[in-house]
């Protein structure tokens, strides 16, 4: 019999590669309605140990999916086992497993930062005060808040309340974490910091971080999965990700007085000021001029690349 809470080891097949990983989340055929609006079509993953990517824009399906699979939300159709459970019989035993940051986190302002995590942390089960001393210090130093503990939350700046956001989700040694958008209104030094704690807990849990802010996907995932319109358009790596874009960047420069038109005529993805010329990187099937330049597609290029229907 296969034990529950351990995962199963399977292969999965993308186009660079087979890959042999521990999968850990199984989805499969899920669909989800609001009304007659379509937010989940169908959609299967397969998602493994580690620090998996979900890309995607502003109401691409990404916040319903999440809050699924944190077993806050019902669906109409499908089946999703997290390490062998069943989330539609056996949502308490995944809410063991689980640490959950959601994209609109309101904690409550009347407790310190402490106190709440010490809540937390009751909450989740541990009763004993110095395993939760122990935890709550760990968290708050990983998340660079033992300087403010002890203040109240409504002092606190949006960027320490997601700080703690990110404190709250790491309490009780989950084995499985979904952070929803967490470097929203981080500055550059907390994203740093909070990469590399991701990082270093990715080598044991599995960790999906959910985001539409393509440079978080880069520095720290290896797997990622691109959802659009309720669909996945696409699972695997992401340099697999990135290369699915070659031959359709290009960097096409011209007069500063031609802006408007390139805009209108293609699918712009940066522009640079050179003096008196600009220099575009846009997408394209096709070469777009002929003095056109094809350049080396980055993981961001290929989400563009996709989600715009330039490949398929």
């Amino acid at each position: 019999m296969k034990q529950k809470g351990a995962g199963k080891r399977v292969r999965i097949r993308n186009s660079l590669k087979e890959a042999d990983i521990l999968i850990t989340i199984e989805i499969e055929g899920l669909h989800k309605t609001y009304r007659k609006f379509e937010a989940l079509k169908m959609i299967d993953l397969q998602i493994g140990t580690g620090l998996f990517g979900l890309l995607g824009p502003n109401g691409a399906g990404k916040s319903t999916l999440m809050n699924i699979l944190s077993t806050l939300l019902p669906w109409d159709e499908g089946k999703v086992t997290v390490y062998g459970f069943d989330l539609a019989k056996e949502g308490g035993k995944i809410r063991e497993l689980l640490g959950y940051l959601p994209q609109h986190f309101h904690p409550p302002v009347q407790f310190t930062g402490r106190e709440f995590l010490h809540y937390v942390c009751s909450m989740k089960g541990v009763t004993a005060k110095a395993e939760r001393d122990l935890q709550v210090e760990k968290v708050l130093e990983q998340v660079n808040l033992l300087d403010h503990a002890n203040k109240k939350i409504k002092g606190y700046s949006g960027g320490m309340k997601r700080r703690l956001g990110i404190a709250q989700a790491l309490i009780g040694n989950p084995k499985f974490i979904i952070l929803d958008e967490p470097t929203a209104g981080l500055d550059p030094s907390e994203r740093i910091r909070f990469r590399n704690v991701i990082e270093k807990l990715s080598k044991d849990y599995t960790i999906i971080l959910s985001t539409h802010i393509i440079s978080d996907i880069e520095s720290s995932c290896k797997n990622v999965g691109v959802i659009h319109h309720g669909d996945v358009l696409y699972q695997g790596t992401t340099e697999v990700l990135a290369k699915q874009a070659k031959n359709v960047v290009w960097e096409i420069t011209v007069p500063y007085i031609e802006y408007d038109s390139v805009e209108k005529d293609y699918l712009v993805l940066s522009s640079r000021r050179d003096q008196e010329n600009v220099i575009f990187r846009v997408l394209a099937k096709e070469s777009p001029r002929q003095d056109a330049i094809a350049i080396e597609p980055t993981i961001e290029d290929g989400y563009m690349a996709l989600i715009n229907g330039v490949i398929a």
